[in-house]
């Protein structure tokens, strides 16, 4: 009786922190999406400057037909929400919706703010494409997107012969002509700078901007590890037998390929799998070829 009853307390136990990690990681995305609405609000959109993505969009129609921003920003990510859903799993979907939606009401909330810049071009583009950069790089981190262009240029990358991080500057270069239609050419060029600084940021940030991760894994649990990963990630892996060289013990190292915004989801697999598995993570610029697709994981 005592045996089970430390058994189901072990449970809770493990569960307590698995759920607290959860809830931090869903109040970072929730910061994150609220630093990217400052951004927006007190530095880029007073001075006529957009962001890229569906945010940029966003800001077009809002000008053009004078619907709330934050009210677009809902309505435009419904579609990409979805594909993340169906690409990438549960949990991302979830941390996107809450980014999503904190996005919106802090750009409402934030809509009457004062602008901390105005009139000098480089400094708003600058100080704009770090905030919103910040934002945005620490919702990936945490598991959750402020945009859904990314998630459709990954969904894109599988079906047509090019990279992640071309096809994310391909698909940005129509929203920049379409702000260009209301901001002029001068803020859709400003607007272009504003986002490449933000790419760079979101990059230290998040640790990739685009492009996928290789996983080196060596646990103790092999098998189990390939399994949970083909099931909760959709992806496949490949096995390599290794030699320690101090012990000179046979493992099997598991190696998986996956996109950047599956990153978080892996690095929680592993950790609830075996927390001593030994993993090496290297960036990968682009991916072609091979075995490089995904099932459906819903």
């Amino acid at each position: 009786m005592k045996t089970g009853q430390m058994g189901l307390g072990g449970q809770v136990g493990r569960k307590q922190p698995a759920v607290l990690r959860k809830i931090v990681r869903g109040l970072m995305v929730v910061i994150g999406a609220f630093v990217t609405a400052y951004g927006l609000e007190a530095v880029l959109i007073p001075n006529n400057v957009s962001d890229g993505g569906v945010t940029g969009l966003s800001i077009v129609g809002s000008e053009l037909i004078g619907l709330p921003l934050g009210l677009l920003i809902a309505v435009l990510n419904i579609p990409f929400i979805f594909l993340g859903y169906k690409q990438i799993g549960k949990s991302f979907a979830i941390y996107s919706v809450l980014g999503i939606a904190s996005l919106a009401v802090g750009t409402a909330v934030m809509h009457e703010l004062t602008p901390i810049i105005e009139g000098d071009t480089l400094l708003i583009t600058v100080v704009g494409g770090i905030i919103i950069g910040f934002g945005m790089g620490l919702a990936l981190r945490n598991g959750g997107a402020l945009d859904g262009i990314d998630m459709l240029a990954v969904l894109l990358s599988r079906k047509l012969p090019f990279g992640t991080s071309d096809l994310i500057l391909f698909l940005n270069t129509f929203v920049f002509i379409v702000v260009s239609s209301i901001f002029g050419l001068q803020g859709a060029i400003l607007s272009g700078i504003a986002y490449f600084i933000a790419s760079k940021v979101i990059h230290i940030v998040e640790e990739g901007l685009s492009g996928a991760k290789t996983f080196k894994i060596i646990t103790r649990h092999p098998e189990e590890m390939v399994e949970t990963i083909r099931d909760r990630l959709g992806r496949g892996a490949t096995y390599n037998l290794v030699e320690g060289g101090y012990s000179n013990e046979q493992f099997r190292e598991i190696t998986c390929v996956i996109n950047r915004l599956e990153e978080s989801k892996m690095k929680e697999i592993i950790h609830e799998l075996d927390p001593g598995a030994f993993v090496m993570v290297y960036d990968v610029a682009e991916v072609k070829g091979g075995n490089f697709k995904k099932k459906d994981i819903h």
